[in-house]
């Protein structure tokens, strides 16, 4: 579990998923996602992502706002699809409910997955990518201190043509991050 100022990353409980099936028909948040998930596609997600957590003791985090104790999202780190071109290496993502966008959560929740990255888990890198029209994404991933990569890419669960099939890549990694940070 990692806490920051105003919120918990922690592992996933039953009582999360009917907010996290919402959160998945949100038109606001599915925008830049293939597809809205039904309530039995959201609930198996939320099963996979905490028996991820419980395998290896972190991934996509289930994140509690403390001063109301409701759930408002996930943020965590995630080995990436062996079929992505950068791969193997640690995403670092998130999906949070749109009624607490702007209000920094997500860049709050993701400056502690990160430090968690680079100092407990010690990776050298982590890389984060979103469709291309994905630009509060990309704004969250610029103030974490990552760098947009020279080349995008097509998506392979995506088909060519697909509108979300073009994707960015930014990367940070742990020397330089550790310079700013320290």
């Amino acid at each position: 579990m990692l806490e920051t100022p105003r919120l918990l990353l922690r592992p996933w409980q039953t009582r999360d998923y009917p907010e996290f099936a919402k959160l998945n028909t949100d038109p606001k948040v599915i925008e830049f996602l293939p597809a809205c998930l039904s309530v039995d596609a959201s609930n198996a997600l939320a099963q996979r992502l905490q028996t991820l957590i419980a395998q290896q003791g972190w991934g996509f985090w289930a994140v509690e706002l403390k001063i109301k104790h409701v759930f408002i999202g996930f943020v965590g780190l995630n080995p990436v699809h062996s079929a992505l071109p950068f791969s193997p290496n640690i995403e670092i993502g998130w999906r949070l409910s749109s009624a607490y966008w702007g209000q920094g959560l997500a860049t709050e929740a993701a400056q502690a997955t990160v430090q968690f990255g680079f100092n407990d888990l010690q990776l050298t890198e982590i890389v984060a990518f979103t469709a291309l029209g994905n630009l509060r994404s990309q704004a969250v991933m610029q103030r974490l201190g990552m760098q947009q990569g020279a080349l995008n890419f097509k998506h392979p669960s995506l088909a060519k043509d697909h509108p979300l099939a073009e994707h960015c890549l930014y990367r940070l990694s742990r020397a330089p991050y550790q310079h700013i940070h320290t």
